[in-house]
């Protein structure tokens, strides 16, 4: 159990049958009346935001979340493929429930899969990762200047916006929360 009084970023509570990730809190002493803990709460379920106000003696449920290291197989049209390292324990999951986690992420590369109570709610990409440009237009000599960009296609097929210098055949490292070009390798 822990009270309102005691929320951290990053905690998953269980309120009212959901269970939420504290992204924000705030502590409120007003100057008239009792203090209160202000919060935006994210679903981890369906990744909703909803924003609550807490007295800080209010109790809640710590809820645990199993975040257990897999590897990437392969994708088969509709399901996508996960192998347990430790115990060769293969699970599939559809896309919904993967989302966007993987389109920086290239086949046996190894990922995050969190669950809550057994069900697999989401995949948690590296946070970076390195891969090499397929596609991309010709930079300009001459055109540094400005620090301009230009979009480009990794091997994975995911479209990244990239610095005029960067060829076709380069590595890049990418950071996967924002999708940002970081530096070549």
């Amino acid at each position: 159990m822990i009270s309102a009084g005691e929320f951290r970023n990053g905690v998953t509570v269980e309120i009212d049958g959901n269970v939420y990730q504290i992204i924000e809190f705030q502590h409120v002493k007003p100057g008239k009346g009792a203090a209160f803990v202000r919060t935006k709460l994210k679903n981890i379920i369906n990744s909703g935001v909803v924003e609550k106000s807490f007295r800080p003696t209010e109790k809640f449920e710590t809820a645990h979340i199993d975040r257990r290291e897999m590897q990437y197989l392969y994708n088969d049209g509709d399901l996508y493929n996960f192998m347990d390292t430790e115990n060769y324990e293969q699970i599939a999951l559809n896309g919904e429930t993967v989302g966007d986690s993987l389109k920086f992420v290239k086949e046996i590369e190894m990922v995050k899969v969190c669950s809550y109570k057994g069900s697999v709610f989401a995949i948690e990409p590296p946070l970076f990762v390195e891969l090499a440009i397929t596609e991309t237009e010709p930079g300009f000599k001459g055109d540094t200047a400005t620090g301009a960009s230009k979009p480009a296609i990794v091997e994975t097929g995911a479209q990244v916006s990239v610095p005029l210098f960067v060829e076709e055949g380069n590595v890049i490292k990418i950071d996967t929360r924002t999708g940002e070009y970081l530096s070549r390798v």
